[in-house]
């Protein structure tokens, strides 16, 4: 009978900034992450990745390479990141040099099951559970659907 490979979840070279909380089971390694944030269970940081102060990111989150996020964010159940477009027709696999940047701003709130493609985000945002982020957000307010889009409230 063949034995599997295990790896085990574990936490590996982060800077870690003061009173952060973190649940495991979880794999965050080669990132950094800022003062006061908690990182729920079954999260994956990736290498390189910021993570700004007073940031909470909840379980099951996926945040890969070349992702920076602001201070007070929040980053909901299940949200992911994506920095390979497939610009070829497919993953870019170890060609690294395919792969695109996320910017997070500050004060950014993503709801539960977002997906985040390698864009911009500025200040002020609030992603809703289920939104596909495609393109740049550069005016502060409301995103939500497939492709995301601002919606307008009626006051």
């Amino acid at each position: 009978m063949n034995k599997p490979i295990v790896f085990k979840s574990q936490f590996r070279d982060v800077d870690f900034g003061e009173n952060v909380k973190i649940v495991e089971p979880l794999n965050i390694y080669e990132c950094k992450i800022g003062d006061n944030c908690f990182i729920g269970p079954f999260v994956e940081i990736q290498k390189g990745v910021i993570v700004g102060n007073n940031t909470k990111i909840q379980s099951h989150a996926f945040i890969c390479e070349l992702v920076t996020i602001g201070n007070n964010c929040f980053i909901s159940h299940g949200a992911m990141f994506i920095n390979d477009t497939f610009s070829t027709g497919g993953p870019a696999g170890g060609d690294t040099t395919k792969w695109k940047k996320t910017n997070i701003g500050n004060n950014v709130s993503i709801g539960t099951n977002a997906t985040i493609l390698p864009v911009n985000i500025c200040d002020d945002v609030v992603i809703g559970a289920g939104s596909v982020v495609t393109k740049n957000i550069s005016e502060s307010g409301t995103y939500v659907g497939n492709p995301a889009k601002k919606i307008v409230t009626k006051v």
